[in-house]
């Protein structure tokens, strides 16, 4: 059965990689009908907002997208299209898996970051602070950690272990200095690990640590659990781990709707040169094939991808070639057999 997906190509090296990845997915048998939307600065373009009723509509409707990267600009005009999709569907959970494919200088990396996607820091709540006749002296920005929403987002890292067959959570966490938000934080967390006691291990770490010890030894760990300002910086490492954010996916979980995407940006400095790699949204494709149910389609992707990436000569400029995207995607779509 064909089943529809809103498809937002973004902006910058986003249409070339989203070209790419549909024709790869379509190679590989997905069943999937695209509804092409646009959000950020293509949207702005098309429709004067960055965030369309349109392509609103359209998720509304297919309850899945498959996201490009999406420009904002930084200190002016709209705040992150990314973030206001998170809010409008409610996507708690950030899911951002990494692998080594090419050895590197780690050989055995295979751990999954579940990131809550909706509260902390990247709430927006912030203003100035008034001191004399400066009416903006100070700033300040408010984190803010719900037992609701830290318990739910420990339960998604807990349950996509068992389904995954993964042993071990990690939940990062900064309470020995933030004891009231980030304590709240911990402690939902090992209430929720309890109820998996037996069936998968559970462990903390306090940020700091985690972030030295995933640069000494990431293969030690497996999922990992935090919140949200800690992991998109930890999302981040450990893509640099694998070979940069040109191999690693991101999905955005909700109950009610889930938006795949490539987490990396726009990279306006290679618009048109035609030497993006399209790994990242590839990669995020399968995770959406996964989730609609279309399993083989993503099997075979990850391994046409994998033995592609694995031979030299169809590398992109990020990985250390000099193969186009064509080349990169003709080799992908020969490897599917």
């Amino acid at each position: 059965m064909t089943t529809p997906v809103t498809l937002i190509p973004g902006d910058g090296i986003g249409p070339s990689i989203s070209d790419a990845t549909v024709r790869i997915l379509t190679a590989a048998g997905a069943d999937i009908a695209w509804d092409n939307q646009v959000a950020g600065i293509a949207g702005v373009s098309r429709w004067g907002d960055p965030m369309p009723d349109a392509t609103l509509d359209s998720i509304k409707q297919t309850r899945v997208a498959l996201k490009g990267p999406l420009e904002t600009p930084v200190g002016e005009g709209f705040r992150s299209v990314n973030v206001a999709l998170r809010k409008a569907f409610d996507l708690y959970a950030n899911v951002r898996p990494a692998k080594t494919i090419v050895p590197g200088r780690f050989d055995n990396i295979d751990l999954v970051l579940v990131r809550e996607n909706t509260e902390g820091l990247y709430i927006g709540h912030e203003h100035y602070v008034r001191i004399g006749d400066d009416p903006r002296a100070a700033a300040e920005s408010i984190a803010v950690i719900t037992r609701f929403g830290s318990e739910r987002i420990v339960r998604y890292a807990f349950e996509h272990a068992l389904a995954h067959g993964r042993k071990k959570v990690t939940l990062v966490h900064k309470a020995n200095i933030l004891k009231y938000s980030q304590g709240l934080f911990l402690d939902t967390g090992r209430m929720v690990a309890r109820e998996y006691e037996g069936r998968v291990q559970f462990e903390e770490r306090i940020i700091d640590a985690m972030a030295m010890h995933l640069v000494m030894r990431p293969e030690q760990f497996d999922v990992i659990v935090t919140t949200n300002l800690f992991g998109d910086i930890l999302s981040d490492e450990i893509s640099g781990l694998v070979g940069g954010l040109g191999m690693t996916p991101g999905a955005n979980i909700g109950t009610t709707a889930a938006i795949f995407e490539a987490v990396h940006g726009t990279a306006p400095d290679i618009v048109g040169m035609g030497i993006a790699n399209p790994g990242a949204l590839l990669l995020a494709g399968c995770m959406l094939c996964d989730h609609i149910g279309q399993h083989a389609v993503a099997t075979r992707v990850r391994r046409a991808f994998e033995q592609t990436v694995k031979d030299e000569r169809f590398r992109t400029r990020d990985l250390g070639g000099t193969a186009s995207t064509d080349q990169f995607t003709d080799a992908v779509v020969a490897a599917l057999g």
